[in-house]
């Protein structure tokens, strides 16, 4: 019987290695036939010499070079073999996929950590429930991803890998039948346990410090009228429950002064802060006694790099919340700001001692500048106006030269403004497009921003980065984007109007400021426009300014005829209110056919107002398309703050009138995604 014969065939630098005899005597019988022309009589001994090497060559090259072959190929066995179970006995999980992301081979502790019965032709994407791991890596880039499997945390690396560059060095045949030995590039998975740095990482994370403000909104004007007896009861009631709440949390409170608290606690519990929703602002709003109403702010700063910084952004989300008119939370971190609370209306100061005070910092930033440009927000109405145009008297007075930029106004508008273009007494440059201000505006230029605080939504905010000296006006609360950069910010969202603030403002910057009645019949239309007739958001400030611009000889007369509407938008008005629909009780819906109209979303805002009369409304929301958007107009009365509606679709405004505008969408779509906002602001317990 005849056994099979395997010729095994040498190649490369083993190959060349075992034939290198071969290549010796050939150097050797070239050696001889040199010896032979120049050494004749050498060449019988090197002949000889020659002869016994080539037999010797052929005879271990004939009869010894299979036993070199297989010790060669039994040595590489057992070092690949070595290899195998190297891989298989790993320490870290390891495993290799195809191109699809799914699994052909596994290391023995991979199989321990996932199972043999889920190892083979399953993806690993959804094996580790993971959608990204659907991407699979890169000859330029591994994918990384950090995983949680059976409730430990791994950190997994994905390497695109070509077996042939790197040799057979894994035995792949024999693991599982039907699955042969690839041939191209695969996908070779490392995981790494980062359970235990997860976990002290973690830990580390919540043992940092945080830094927290709270103040008390309206102590000097709760406790004005209140004996030292019952202030002082109130005061110590108020402290035991703000420590009581903070004691839950592990928290240090101290006092800074009688209306001012700080405090510092653990990361950890700022979740829990924000799960309640800081139930602490309700708790001291319901106190109610003695009849006093109090209530509280609270601005949070989060960095985790640097305490100083922490602290930093807690004054920042103090003002901020200030800003927006207080009762309520917000926290501050370096690139986020959340809001929590801010459901009852901004308390009115009684003092004017800040208004006198920014009313003199305002006179001294006009002095000391060649002009003053007074910038509103993009289609400008009437309080935007009024109060630009007080802002203008007050330059003048000063003998400044002053503009007011207008560059798009409505119909409603032109009235008032035709006032002053047909008026010799007033410079024919009073009022120029925000293209001329570009030209006009340098470094020693004074900007005043009245009646808004954002500044996407200015007029021409190119202005803004064209001067270092701006000055902010306003009584919108503030929102993330807010301009930050102002010398002198002067935002109290308990103003009913920014024609309010300045009539304030020229009570103290002179007293040779006199108002001229075309001046004061424009701020008290803004006053008007803004209150609904005196009917919202007014206070005492409220009418000691309405009655300082009648001394000023406003009009109320004049003004009234000025704002009379005419029969279409009087029918459109109707007409939207009528095809209006209630949702959820008490949330009144309408779509206003602006078509036609000169100020369709004036009109539509109008409607707003109106259908708040119908029972059990708590807010309205109506919705008009013009130029190419959506706009929304919301109005309430006290029981719903719409400003926190408006604020989820990306707008804002008061608790009591606000708006939101919208790009890209239906009419359907819109309000579809007002109606979702509500109802998932009442599941969230945002609102009633």
């Amino acid at each position: 019987m005849k056994k099979n014969k395997k010729h095994i065939q040498l190649d490369g630098a083993m190959g060349h290695y075992l034939r290198w005899p071969l290549y010796l005597c050939v150097m050797l019988v070239i050696l001889d036939l040199c010896v032979l022309i120049f050494y004749r009589d050498a060449f019988p001994f090197t002949f000889v010499f020659t002869l016994l090497v080539i037999i010797i060559c052929v005879v271990q090259f004939a009869f010894r070079r299979n036993e070199v072959v297989e010790e060669v190929l039994g040595f590489a066995t057992e070092y690949n073999h070595s290899l195998h179970m190297m891989l298989k006995e790993l320490d870290v999980p390891f495993g290799v996929l195809d191109l699809d992301g799914k699994l052909i081979w596994a290391s023995n502790d991979l199989k321990d950590l996932i199972g043999n019965g889920r190892l083979f032709n399953e993806s690993i994407a959804k094996l580790f429930d993971k959608e990204e791991l659907s991407i699979m890596p890169t000859v330029e880039e591994d994918v990384e991803a950090h995983v949680i499997y059976n409730n430990r945390n791994y950190f997994m690396r994905l390497r695109l890998v070509t077996p042939s560059e790197y040799g057979d060095i894994v035995l792949w045949h024999g693991e599982k039948e039907g699955i042969d030995a690839p041939d191209d590039s695969l996908v070779a998975m490392f995981l790494y346990d980062e359970t235990e740095n997860v976990a002290l990482k973690k830990e580390n994370f919540d043992e940092k410090m945080l830094v927290g403000y709270l103040y008390i909104d309206n102590y000097e004007e709760a406790f004005e009228n209140c004996d030292e007896v019952r202030r002082a009861l109130v005061a110590a009631w108020i402290e035991r429950e703000i420590n009581k709440y903070l004691k839950d949390y592990d928290a240090v409170l101290k006092r800074l002064e009688k209306d001012k608290y700080i405090f510092v606690f653990k990361q950890k519990y700022l979740s829990q802060f924000e799960a309640n929703r800081f139930s602490i602002l309700e708790d001291i709003r319901n106190l109610n006694m003695y009849g006093l109403t109090i209530t509280i702010s609270i601005g949070i700063g989060v960095s985790p790099d640097s305490y100083i910084k922490c602290h930093e952004l807690a004054r920042v989300a103090m003002d901020m919340a200030l800003g927006r008119g207080g009762d309520q939370a917000v926290i501050k971190t370096a690139d986020k700001i959340t809001y929590y609370g801010g459901v009852s209306a901004s308390q009115e100061k009684s003092t004017r001692v800040k208004a006198r005070v920014k009313a003199h910092a305002l006179r001294e930033y006009i002095e000391t500048h060649e002009k003053t440009v007074i910038m509103g927000h993009s289609f400008p109405d009437i309080d935007s106006v009024g109060s630009a145009i007080g802002i203008y008297r007050i330059a003048k007075t000063l003998d400044k030269r002053a503009h007011i930029v207008i560059t798009e106004e409505s119909a409603s508008l032109k009235p008032i403004l035709d006032v002053f273009r047909n008026n010799p007494e007033y410079e024919e440059d009073m009022f120029i497009t925000g293209a001329k201000a570009k030209s006009l505006v340098d470094s020693d230029t004074l900007l005043v921003v009245v009646d808004v605080n954002r500044p996407t939504y200015t007029d021409t905010k190119e202005l803004l980065e064209l001067t270092k000296s701006i000055v902010v006006l306003d009584h919108h609360r503030q929102m993330d984007d807010h301009i930050d950069n102002a010398v002198l910010s002067y935002v109290e969202p308990y103003a009913s109007s920014v024609c309010e603030m300045v009539a304030e403002f020229l009570q103290y910057v002179s007293d040779e400021l006199r108002l001229r009645p075309a001046e004061a019949d424009a701020m008290y239309g803004g006053i008007m426009i803004d209150t609904n007739n005196f009917l919202m958001k007014t206070g005492v400030r409220t009418f000691e300014a309405a009655a300082y611009l009648r001394r000023n000889g406003a009009d109320v007369t004049k003004i009234r005829k000025l704002f009379r509407t005419d029969f279409a938008e009087y029918q459109a008005r109707a007409n939207a209110i009528s095809n209006s629909e209630v949702y959820l009780q008490h949330f009144a819906f309408a779509v206003f056919n602006g078509a036609g109209l000169p100020n369709p979303t004036i009109t539509a805002a109008q409607s707003a107002n109106e259908m708040l009369a119908i029972e059990g409304v708590k807010g309205a929301f109506v919705f008009v398309e013009y130029n190419g958007k959506i706009y929304l107009s919301a109005r309430s009365i006290d029981e719903l703050n719409v400003q926190l509606v408006c604020e989820k679709l990306g707008g804002g405004g008061h608790m009591s009138a606000a708006g939101a505008q919208f790009v890209e969408i239906s009419m359907d779509e819109a309000v579809e995604k007002v109606k979702t906002t509500i109802q998932e602001m009442i599941e969230n317990k945002e609102i009633k």
